[in-house]
């Protein structure tokens, strides 16, 4: 019975857009004043302080960052709280991260604002996880995708990632707060920024120069931490997970299995499952030589599954064996290839062709802009293996309204512009598995 309150707990929690209304609540920040009596300016002014007084981060009060703190608790209490019921999961894990490589612990509110504590979030720029990693940024520290597996989805794995990449932000910039605004925009934009400013360091004054995005980041940030460090005067209350990140344990695998085999032979829900191993993008653990997968577990359960495990090897090979194609090779996705531009391309097109980001192809290829001659060939690292689809007319009477996808759009903002139509309805409609667009897409609303 505590079992099945568990799983409809997780299908509430993970059935949701946190991750588009985060990201959509940053990009479209405009810092009007917003009415919230519960918070006088003073009691913020005051609790800022006293933040301010024990962590590095620069949190002194500006009415840019007054009003984003009463937006969210105005109009994104739901949202949050959800997000402190997430947090009694993953902040435990964050914590012992940043603590082993001395970094300030409230940098565990940077993965709410990258992810809405989401581990397979993906951006529309395809940055993806917890820390929303590129995919080349990912194998700069260690971070590897293959046919099964995303390491940049994996919790563990990408903190300690995210860990090393701050560190060397910070030690590049001095500062933890231009660490942050880097991490978001890339140090190039923060050094930009630093030199249009006539040399100021603090990122305040600097802001203006920044990109729009990175400019509602850092405000984003510090609103988090305040809700989160005031969550009982605001009058939230968490429940989490019913396991605690503490009481799960993992197992090496020997044998290729499926997550679904794991539930049904120890009696989890599979949604537990999956929540506990979202690094696996076809929820099946492969078996690769000179490679190590594991199952993480509550450790109630690590028992049952070692003392069975040739009873569920056994079932898990011949459920494999039963299926009627065949599964995926096991590939990397950084296989180059080569393109000829043809008649009608543009590179919007082909980036969303290969899954691949515009900005992408410009670098691997030094473009300058979005210029394409007939007949040039393109070096491309693809994510996706091309197919030739045939376009649906719409049937006759039938009112199916379309969108095509700009730079910087986002499903959220694209949402916005229709009444009545969600992120989910948007998704749906296009049969999309994620939030990621390309400019060129054409995506049907209604």
């Amino acid at each position: 019975m505590a079992r099945r309150y568990d799983s409809l707990w997780l299908d509430e929690l993970y059935s949701n857009d946190m991750f588009e209304q985060i990201y959509g609540s940053i990009t479209a920040m405009t810092y009007e004043p917003v009415e919230y009596v519960e918070l006088p300016t003073d009691t913020l002014k005051a609790r800022l302080a006293e933040i301010n007084s024990r962590t590095p981060f620069n949190v002194e009060y500006n009415p840019a960052l007054e009003s984003v703190i009463k937006n969210y608790l105005k109009n994104r209490r739901s949202t949050m709280g959800r997000l402190m019921a997430l947090s009694d999961y993953y902040f435990p894990m964050f914590e012992q991260a940043l603590d082993k490589y001395n970094i300030p612990l409230e940098l565990k509110y940077l993965a709410i604002v990258e992810s809405a504590l989401r581990p397979t979030a993906e951006s529309r720029v395809g940055a993806t996880g917890l820390w929303q990693f590129m995919f080349s940024t990912g194998k700069m520290f260690g971070l590897n995708v293959n046919s099964y597996v995303d390491d940049r989805s994996d919790p563990l794995k990408a903190t300690q990632a995210a860990c090393k990449y701050l560190q060397a932000l910070y030690k590049r910039l001095g500062d933890w707060d231009l660490a942050l605004a880097a991490y978001n925009s890339g140090p190039g934009n923060v050094s930009k920024a630093i030199r249009r400013s006539g040399g100021r360091i603090n990122y305040w004054n600097i802001r203006q120069h920044l990109p729009r995005e990175t400019a509602g980041y850092v405000p984003a940030f510090l609103a988090t931490m305040y809700i989160f460090e005031y969550s009982k005067q605001h009058g939230f209350n968490s429940d989490g997970p019913r396991i605690p990140y503490i009481a799960t344990d993992t197992i090496h695998i020997k044998k290729q299995i499926a997550l679904e085999h794991v539930a049904h032979l120890t009696d989890i829900d599979l949604a537990e499952v999956a929540f506990l191993n979202p690094q696996y993008k076809l929820g099946i653990i492969p078996v690769v030589k000179n490679q190590t997968y594991t199952l993480r577990l509550p450790i109630d359960k690590v028992g049952v599954f070692v003392a069975n495990q040739d009873t569920i090897y056994a079932y898990a090979a011949h459920a494999f064996n039963k299926r009627e194609k065949p599964l995926p090779e096991l590939n990397d996705l950084d296989k180059k290839i080569y393109y000829k531009v043809q008649s009608g391309d543009y590179l919007g097109k082909i980036a969303n062709r290969f899954g691949v980001r515009i900005s992408q192809i410009k670098r691997w290829n030094s473009l300058k802009n979005n210029n394409l001659k007939v007949g040039k060939r393109l070096v491309i690292f693809p994510r996706k293996t091309p197919s030739v689809a045939t376009k649906k007319q719409p049937s006759k009477g039938q009112n199916t309204k379309t969108y095509i996808v700009k730079q910087g759009d986002s499903l959220w903002s694209i949402a916005q512009q229709y009444p009545g139509v969600s992120v989910a309805d948007i998704k749906k409609k296009n049969d999309l598995k994620s939030a990621k667009l390309n400019p060129g897409m054409e995506l049907k609303i209604l």
